[in-house]
């Protein structure tokens, strides 16, 4: 298939690793069911999502085998296979579900080769574009990091990418020390956390990673499953005229370079809202007072 046009989005296009992405991507993770399980509510709907995804020139998708699980992967292969020349696929391991739908770790050698293996064979590819190695986060607090050792796990991925199986390496839930010990074995090309206008704990990781060349991906743009609320928000939405996802969103892109955005819907008239949203250009002043939100 043909490239994918990628000029006419919000945000241009930035580096993850040797690939040129659109910076506004698009996280799959929402077309699983209910709690990212089990099947889509309208799984047609899904399709025409996916499908809009690349009308709209966006070429980075955000998938996992553990979303569903193999729900979202299998939706993209059906939707978009044969994919686009320049359609970045960006998945993770180190994940799992039960039947009850827990989330539960699945770190070892066994459990992440297999996973790569999923992710290859669900969506029809011979390489992974990008693989994030997702850490277990601390139970405490689901968007903290645990201290756990991360050079082993990592080589082992780093073993897949010698042989072909993966193009880029990537670490999810991770600290600034869990970075530095992976860069250790094999180049970090995206660091994937918890990120947004309430939660800056990683303000100096994003400005590092910055100056390293290396995309920071914010999962929960949006505040996730418990949504950002802020009264700055709304003031400052209400006098730029936008909504205050847009101005999360435009926040986000103005706040680094580096930074690319996956926010996820199963909604088509989300998904343009979403894309249109992020290119609003925030005032100074108004990015000014959006940053206090947060610190």
């Amino acid at each position: 298939m043909p490239s994918l046009p990628t000029h006419d989005l919000p945000g241009g296009t930035a580096r993850l690793g040797d690939l040129e992405v659109t910076r506004v991507g698009y996280g799959a993770m929402q077309l699983a069911g209910p709690g990212v399980f089990g099947p889509p509510r309208d799984r047609d709907e899904a399709v025409r999502v996916l499908r809009t995804v690349v009308e709209l020139g966006i070429n980075h998708i955000d998938t996992s085998d553990f979303y569903g699980p193999h729900v979202t992967n299998e939706v993209i292969r059906e939707a978009l296979a044969p994919y686009p020349e320049n359609l970045v696929l960006v998945t993770k391991v180190g994940a799992r579900r039960d039947d009850e739908g827990n989330w539960l770790p699945a770190l070892e050698p066994d459990e992440l080769r297999g996973a790569v293996h999923d992710n290859l064979r669900r969506l029809g590819v011979e390489r992974l574009d990008a693989v994030n190695l997702r850490l277990e986060a601390d139970h405490a607090d689901h968007l903290a990091p645990m201290a756990q050792p991360v050079a082993e796990r990592f080589g082992l991925l780093a073993d897949l990418q010698q042989q072909g199986l993966v193009h880029h390496l990537g670490i999810s839930t991770a600290s600034a020390e869990q970075i530095a010990e992976a860069q250790t074995v094999a180049p970090v090309a995206c660091v994937q956390n918890p990120y947004n206008l309430a939660h800056r704990e990683d303000d100096a990781l994003v400005d590092s990673l910055a100056a390293q060349g290396i995309a920071y991906v914010p999962y929960f743009p949006l505040g996730g499953f418990s949504p950002l609320q802020s009264q700055t928000l709304d003031d400052v939405a209400k006098r730029v005229d936008a909504s205050r996802t847009s101005v999360a969103l435009a926040w986000l892109l103005q706040r680094s370079p580096n930074i690319l955005l996956i926010p996820g819907t199963s909604s088509v008239e989300h998904l343009r809202e979403n894309v249109a949203g992020a290119g609003l250009e925030l005032p100074d002043d108004a990015v000014a007072e959006l940053d206090s939100i947060g610190r």
